[in-house]
């Protein structure tokens, strides 16, 4: 009988070896992370894979066998679809072909716990598995479309919010002109990298406090206008406190480093959205189990 101590032996080998055959692939992701706004996130993906594995240890490893043929074919598939996109006609860009290498990484990682850890173990570490997707890079065209829909997203919320307030405003497009100042929402200002945060944050939420399926993609769907609410609403602020007060505002800190303190006012409205999720399951957990206790006192006395 194979031990859990050896299946975790066996798992890191693999997972060492990967690091060694991918070292270009992981080397290139580690540069964009750390030089693109779109990447960012990247780098820490695997390690709050790995931090929630380890939380959840107890029921992900409660029930483990060896499964070699799916493993091997979930690896094998990661593989063929790099190899197919990198040879083929798939890849337009060297981003594309990044795109390819780290998924056929992820496939290789989420295989090799398949035959490790066998399908129990998979369906109960089902979520920090898939969440390594998020490692691989948009591909090249899915990036410029996302960025384009932030960008024109970000421009109609600040377009609306800053008629609301009563400033002069023209739109042409992605440009807004405001008395004396003319912004262009460019793709700098698309908002894809606090997007892509607070997908991640409610992601994790929706993961610890959240049972329901249905549940759980609602409030991360949340995410998704509220992400281009933030990001039009701080360019809408920037505006009009750069017309009316001092156009430094323009290039100063609250629009270098002022995305957090947008970021942090999502979470404040989100916050007790998923209270309200949490306690609705609560409130269901309580009648199922009443209703049960009812069924089964009365069966007893029938």
């Amino acid at each position: 009988m194979v031990t859990l101590s050896k299946r975790h032996a066996v798992f890191a080998s693999i997972v060492a070896a990967s690091l060694v055959f991918y070292w270009k692939t992981i080397n290139e992701l580690v540069m964009y992370a750390f030089s693109d706004q779109s990447y960012s996130h990247i780098v820490i993906i695997p390690f709050i894979s790995l931090f929630l594995l380890y939380t959840e240890r107890k029921a992900v490893f409660s029930e483990t066998h060896t499964a070699l043929v799916p493993g091997i074919c979930l690896a094998f598939l990661g593989i063929l679809a790099c190899w197919a996109s990198t040879k083929l006609l798939f890849v337009q860009s060297g981003n594309d072909s990044l795109s390819a290498a780290a998924f056929s990484l992820v496939s290789l990682w989420i295989g090799g716990f398949v035959a490790c850890y066998g399908g129990r173990a998979t369906r109960a570490g089902i979520f920090p598995l898939l969440f390594l997707v998020l490692m691989v890079p948009f591909p090249g065209p899915v990036l410029a479309r996302t960025i384009a829909l932030l960008q024109r997203g970000s421009t109609d919320v600040a377009y609306a919010t800053i008629r609301a307030v009563g400033v002069p405003v023209l739109r042409q497009g992605l440009f807004l002109s405001l008395p004396g100042l003319r912004i262009e929402i460019a793709t700098e200002c698309s908002g894809i990298r606090s997007s892509m945060a607070l997908l991640i944050t409610c992601l994790l939420a929706a993961h610890f406090f959240l049972r329901t399926p249905w549940k759980m993609f609602l409030f991360i769907a949340f995410s998704l206008p509220l992400a281009v609410v933030k990001n039009g609403v701080r360019i809408a602020t920037l505006a009009i406190l750069s017309v009316y007060v001092d156009p430094g505002f323009l290039s100063g800190r609250l629009h270098r480093e002022g995305g957090f303190v947008f970021f942090f006012l999502m979470l404040a409205i989100l916050w007790p959205i998923l209270l309200l999720l949490q306690r609705s399951e609560n409130r269901s957990g309580r009648l199922k189990s009443s209703v049960e206790e009812k069924t089964g006192s009365e069966f007893a006395s029938g």
